[in-house]
């Protein structure tokens, strides 16, 4: 029998210092216990369930910026570690953004907004992809992942890059855009905000991402077996929280010298590159995920869905 209150009481001290190391005095999380013991063990359990034999089970956990999925996929990892004794790596599409260097020169022969990190088109595919064959291998070897430092808009120094030394059981991918689907090409004549009106009126920059989409990143996403969805409300309440993601960013990195934190005007700027996407991903998204997790407008998991996909 399932027994999630054993699970709760054997990871509980873990989870919650970890959650407590999230927080800020201004920002603390509410209702953790209930998150884990009721939303987050039981996605455990059905991970533990559904893993494959033998094999690395690849799990993609999407979300609009600002969900939280950093924090959740990392909750996750650590209950499936502590009471499932299983090996989890987790990585977020964001470490492995292209450098700032080759996303300069993206801008310069194809689009000048493909500097700006985020959309399909400015990840290292061909990286993730060796990711997953490496670690479909019968033979594995050591692997190392390259890590992004958000405050610089770079990639870190190799020396604090990711380093898998054993095959694990689970691989956690997450990101925004993590199992997104291409536009049919005719929605996307019409503008959805002023940055599409104003800096891409021919349609060049969404057409190369949605053209990424299509091609390299299908192939990409068609190798995960689960999809994990935190759906929140609407686009405007993930503006919301993803500015608060920032503030937090900005005290975490105030010693450093000429660091890349925005401002909220900028962060506003920059989730306009993220906006025909990620409300694609409301409609879409739910009809290819096994897990759904709702989230209210507090930023709490109010209901987890599983379906059998």
């Amino acid at each position: 029998m399932q027994n999630h209150s054993d699970c709760f009481q054997k990871v509980k001290t873990r989870c919650l210092d970890f959650i407590s190391s999230q927080e800020t005095k201004k920002e603390k999380f509410k209702n953790k216990g209930k998150m884990i013991k009721n939303f987050l063990i039981p996605i455990c359990f059905w991970i533990n369930k559904n893993k494959l034999k033998n094999k690395t089970f690849i799990i993609g956990l999407a979300g609009g910026q600002g969900t939280g999925k950093t924090t959740i996929s990392s909750l996750i990892k650590e209950i499936l570690t502590t009471y499932f004794k299983l090996n989890v790596f987790k990585i977020s599409i964001d470490d492995f953004y292209k450098t700032r260097k080759e996303r300069l020169k993206l801008s310069k022969s194809i689009h000048p907004l493909l500097l700006t990190r985020g959309v399909p088109g400015t990840h290292d595919v061909d990286m993730m992809n060796k990711l997953f064959y490496n670690i479909k291998k019968k033979k594995f070897n050591t692997i190392l992942i390259p890590k992004f430092d958000k405050s610089i808009d770079d990639r870190c120094n190799k020396k604090f890059w990711h380093k898998i030394k054993k095959k694990p059981d689970v691989l956690i991918l997450e990101g925004w855009c993590v199992g997104a689907k291409p536009e049919k090409r005719n929605t996307l004549n019409k503008p959805i905000n002023k940055l599409e009106k104003n800096l891409d009126s021919k349609k060049k920059w969404r057409l190369h991402v949605n053209i990424q989409l299509k091609n390299k990143y299908s192939k990409l996403f068609n190798q995960i077996h689960s999809l994990l969805y935190l759906r929140a409300k609407n686009f405007n309440v993930l503006k919301r929280w993803r500015i608060k993601q920032e503030k937090k960013l900005k005290l975490k990195n105030k010693t450093k010298k000429n660091n890349k934190v925005m401002n909220n005007s900028e962060v506003i700027n920059f989730m306009m590159t993220y906006q025909r996407i990620t409300q694609n991903m409301f409609k879409i998204a739910p009809k290819h995920s096994s897990i759904i997790i709702d989230l209210n407008d507090r930023h709490q998991i109010k209901r987890v869905k599983f379906k059998n996909v």
